[in-house]
């Protein structure tokens, strides 16, 4: 469920160098999903949904810096980017097993 959070999103797509900074971005209302804009970082996402820079946002410094960092076609299973459109596409949810992060599910829930 939080993989499918708007900010996280934009992170994992590489649009943003921190969580923090693409939370930012999404309320600056530099993000748009599905051709709207959308200001909320937790913006719940579904599958098939289209993020992208807004078109008047694509000369910002801060996306051509992150997207020169990112170096794969592909920054997750659930996640595809076209770096050429700034353009990502939210395929699906994760699966737990597709998530790379190290959490302990029993002590979020303790």
């Amino acid at each position: 469920m939080l993989e499918s959070r708007l900010d996280n999103t934009i992170y994992r797509l590489g649009f943003a160098p921190t969580r923090r900074s693409a939370r930012q971005l999404v309320v600056h209302k530099h993000i748009m999903v599905n051709n709207k804009t959308v200001n909320i970082p937790s913006y719940s996402l579904k599958s098939g949904d289209v993020i992208q820079i807004r078109e008047k946002s694509r000369k910002l410094e801060i996306f051509h810096n992150s997207m020169r960092r990112v170096n794969s076609d592909n920054p997750t299973p659930w996640l595809k980017i076209d770096k050429a459109q700034m353009r990502g596409y939210f395929e699906n949810y994760p699966e737990r097993e597709q998530i790379i992060e190290p959490i302990n599910e029993q002590l979020v829930v303790e």
